[in-house]
């Protein structure tokens, strides 16, 4: 699929989960200082890239409609929520997020993380939805998921080892294996990625065990691929098409990739592991994986 084709197919799949996201927030009475941070989270111009895989992955297997679209709006809330928190003093300390104001910037500190936590528990309540048509059982093991992705045992785990490889607690930290980085990374950045392949296979009861095995391969090796492109970025991109301030992983002495392998040692591990999810791909699904495979693609050369 070439990349106009695979851009527009991504659009389509970020207007759906804007409008629902959108629908979200216009229900009941809410503090209106509270719905404008989350709006400036929300609707700030991400690539949606989290419900994009939910929702095609769930089309491998024949499912669409509004089950796959109440999984991808409840992970993308919970994505947001994660970058909001991620941008704060105590954290990265981002002053820009996709090219605007991150939120304690645009608003305050204690309205960004009452935003933060708004998404957090925003996303279950989608799930819980009656709309969502997802039989109980499936749903409680989606929702199980998710909270072990985005937990201690997930994304926030993960953050914890981030912020303890800069040394936050420890003037002098041990040096990081690259199997160090590699736990840390699965975990801050993988997790959500992974989830959103393994959230497909929950909607299908179908699923053979290679077809869950090889969307489990390809989560973990897209996952690894764009944490890769990510630190590449940080190393070699303009913040004007980043979005973001660039050149702070090396500052903050993070455990990057390419603080381990150097640039080119990270782009052969990021061709490696671009090579190795389209293989886990045709493995079980052949042809009908090219957009997944396309999005492995448009990874290693995207610009923010």
């Amino acid at each position: 699929m070439a990349e106009p084709e695979l851009m527009t197919t991504v659009e389509a799949t970020a207007r759906a989960v804007d409008a629902f996201l959108d629908a979200r927030l216009a229900e009941g009475r809410r503090p209106p200082r509270l719905v404008a941070a989350l709006r400036h989270a929300l609707f700030a111009g991400g690539k949606r890239m989290r419900p994009f895989l939910v929702i095609e992955a769930a089309r491998l297997f024949g499912i669409e409609g509004a089950a796959p679209l109440h999984v991808a709006a409840a992970l993308e809330a919970v994505h947001c929520y994660s970058l909001i928190h991620d941008d704060l003093p105590a954290m990265d300390n981002d002053d820009m997020r996709r090219g605007k104001p991150t939120v304690h910037r645009a608003f305050d500190e204690a309205t960004a993380i009452l935003a933060g936590d708004s998404l957090l528990t925003l996303a279950f309540a989608i799930l819980a939805r009656k709309d969502a048509g997802i039989p109980a059982g499936r749903r409680m093991r989606i929702v199980g998921a998710l909270a072990e992705a985005a937990g201690i045992d997930g994304m926030i785990g993960g953050q914890m080892l981030d912020l303890a490889a800069e040394g936050r607690f420890d003037a002098r930290p041990p040096r990081q294996s690259i199997a160090t980085i590699r736990r840390l990374q699965s975990l801050k950045t993988g997790a959500l990625i992974v989830f959103a392949l393994k959230s497909a296979v929950h909607l299908a009861p179908r699923a053979t065990a290679a077809e869950k095995k090889a969307l489990a391969t390809y989560g973990r090796e897209l996952g690894l691929a764009f944490q890769i492109r990510d630190d590449l970025l940080d190393a070699e991109g303009h913040s004007a098409t980043v979005g973001k301030a660039v050149g702070k992983d090396a500052a903050a002495g993070k455990a990057t990739f390419l603080a381990h392998l150097g640039i080119d040692g990270a782009r052969r591990e990021l061709d490696r592991a671009t090579a190795a999810g389209e293989a886990a791909l045709r493995s079980a699904f052949g042809a009908r994986a090219n957009v997944l495979s396309a999005l492995l693609h448009y990874n290693r050369t995207r610009d923010r």
